[in-house]
């Protein structure tokens, strides 16, 4: 049995390698073309804007790729080199002064976050909350020789990042409502359970507390879309996908879609 899954994956990382390779054959894209207006594109035609982001990450600034690089190594992070386009792209649009994300691994998306405020100079309050152990879901398993709390601080001192502010509890617990609805926030990111019940638990907390006009990425939600993802991508999982169908038109638009990341805009006043 051990023998045949160590084949099947050697022949799945050998399809990612070129099947990656096969999409980079194409001329790459300068990401400062894709511009707001190009974002309705993503919701027509996920398919093909995903492919323009993976194919714009080749020319995102270098310490952007550096740091996907860093992450991708040791298996560090997950993600997909489309999602660093993707940062890229809501950064330069919304300017956030402050983020939040629900669900960290080994801090991946908050440091991304914390480098781009860096690099444009502006300030940015990172705030994570996350259990920071290896507890998964229904869909997730994580290895419990990582200190994941410890090993967030240590990948932001990798790149001079000031920390960022970390509460170690689930996002169900009366620390973690409290912090998340204590607050009005500019751009929220959902990455935490990816069962049906607790993700739909973290987004109506957070509907309420992300200001009119922000914004909320809701990972792993494509499923319930048109996107065909590529050898190398997902289309996320069900309980996520599901929500997403369900987030309320009236006060939600969705604005972008990157493979299985999905950006719902609060409507208010813009």
């Amino acid at each position: 049995m051990r023998k045949i899954q160590y084949v099947r994956g050697l022949v799945h990382r050998g399809l990612v390698a070129l099947t990656k390779r096969w999409a980079r054959c194409a001329p790459s894209v300068n990401p400062a073309t894709i511009r707001r207006e190009d974002w309705v594109g993503s919701l027509s035609d996920p398919s093909a804007f995903y492919v323009r982001c993976f194919r714009a990450f080749r020319q995102l600034p270098r310490d952007l790729i550096s740091h996907r690089a860093f992450f991708t190594s040791a298996k560090r992070g997950f993600g997909e080199d489309a999602f660093h386009t993707m940062w890229y792209l809501l950064f330069r649009e919304f300017n956030p002064s402050n983020f939040l994300e629900i669900g960290v691994y080994r801090g991946q998306v908050i440091s991304l976050i914390a480098l781009l405020a860096r690099m444009e100079r502006r300030p940015c309050r990172v705030t994570a909350v996350s259990p920071f152990t290896d507890a998964g879901d229904n869909v997730s398993t994580y290895s419990s020789a990582v200190d994941y709390l410890e090993d967030t601080v240590k990948n932001f001192d990798h790149f001079g990042l000031e920390h960022p502010e970390l509460l170690k509890a689930f996002s169900t617990e009366a620390a973690a409502r409290k912090l998340i609805s204590g607050r009005t926030w500019d751009m929220i990111y959902i990455d935490g359970c990816h069962e049906y019940e607790i993700a739909r638990q973290d987004w109506e907390l957070c509907a309420g507390s992300v200001r009119e006009g922000g914004v909320i990425i809701l990972d792993d939600a494509g499923r319930s879309t048109t996107y065909q993802p590529r050898f190398f991508a997902t289309a996320g999982h069900p309980g996520p996908s599901r929500l997403a169908t369900e987030i309320s038109r009236k006060d939600f638009r969705e604005i972008l879609q990157v493979g299985h990341n999905r950006v719902f805009q609060k409507i208010g006043k813009l």
